[in-house]
């Protein structure tokens, strides 16, 4: 048997629809997996055992449509499960043959590409996303696990790229830590000025502090890194994303709110501090990074008056004590 995951959105996404590959190879030790997503995820789902093979829809993206069904015909799977819901996807799937497709049956379009449609809402429901994407493999007779399962299901393996490199920029007499302050967007934010108050915080002789993001955050972090240059690493665009990957892998702990980078460093048994608003869907019971040492932070109470806003004032209110408490007693 051979099943097609489908997921082209974001990396937090896909670490958390990886699961899903180690619960069909538990379920079915002889089936083969393969996994649609995009090239900027591409090294994190090659990190996973249990994904046999790695499809990237920016290139069938790049063929004609014809093209893209006959690409996706040859790889002849049975079953493609679509955990994003994406309406090109479902048609080319369709029309190359699969037999059965399997998608939510809230996305209209799945009503005329999908022949196994799974009932549920996940802006309403109180499970957390990775059991949510668990719902969709119903049809393949696999039920809901508990978090602490599905957490066991990654299957990374070690990551190697650049292992000597980033091993070289670790300091073994101390905890090494990444502050990541930035979301592009993705998620609501904690604040430079508690980052920046969290540095202060952390004894130069205890802590090793790296910022991480990319080249253009660096840009909208450009006080707080000239502020505490002496004292912090400023990795900010420095790695590839197999590197960075072997980065966290090898670092002591992770602060962040809702990003891939948390959801990365929880899967690879990081400490990983995430925090979050107490606000539907963006809270930790939908988003919670999920790994042996993950922590979540979040305001107890409501937060309706910053609903509309990205300036979060719930999330600010976590006292940057509150987070090097935490990292010294890790």
């Amino acid at each position: 048997m051979h099943i097609l995951l489908s997921r082209t959105d974001s990396i937090g996404d896909v670490v958390l629809t990886l699961p899903l590959a180690g619960l069909l190879k538990e379920k079915y030790p002889g089936c083969k997996i393969s996994f649609l997503g995009r090239s900027y995820t591409q090294a994190i789902i090659e990190l996973s055992r249990h994904v046999d093979r790695f499809e990237n829809w920016d290139d069938y993206e790049k063929l004609p449509a014809h093209e893209q069904v006959q690409k996706l015909r040859v790889l002849q799977t049975d079953w493609i499960v679509h955990v994003f819901p994406n309406p090109k996807i479902a048609a080319v799937a369709k029309k190359a043959g699969i037999i059965n497709r399997v998608g939510t049956s809230h996305r209209i379009f799945h009503w005329f590409y999908c022949n196994r449609l799974i009932s549920f809402s996940r802006r309403r429901s109180d499970l957390h996303e990775a059991q949510l994407n668990c719902k969709l493999l119903a049809p393949l007779g696999i039920e809901v696990p508990d978090l602490q399962l599905i957490g066991s299901h990654y299957g990374f393996k070690k990551p190697m790229e650049g292992l000597e490199k980033m091993g070289a920029l670790l300091d073994i007499k101390r905890k090494n830590i990444v502050l990541h302050p930035k979301s592009k967007g993705s998620a609501r934010e904690w604040g430079t000025a508690n980052f920046d108050r969290l540095i202060e915080l952390l004894p130069a002789d205890t802590f090793r502090i790296f910022i991480s993001g990319t080249q253009e955050e660096a840009g909208l972090m450009k006080e707080l890194l000239e502020k505490h240059k002496e004292k912090i690493v400023d990795a900010t665009g420095r790695f590839t994303l197999p590197e960075f990957i072997t980065f966290l892998s090898l670092a002591d702990g992770i602060v962040a709110a809702s990003t891939g980078p948390l959801h990365i460093a929880a899967a690879l048994g990081c400490t990983a501090i995430g925090i979050y608003p107490p606000i539907r869907p963006m809270h930790p019971g939908r988003w919670a990074p999920i790994g042996e040492k993950a922590q979540v932070l979040v305001k107890e109470g409501t937060c309706n008056d910053c609903r509309k806003s990205r300036n979060c004032h719930c999330m600010r209110e976590i006292t940057p004590e509150e987070i090097a408490k935490r990292l010294l007693v890790n």
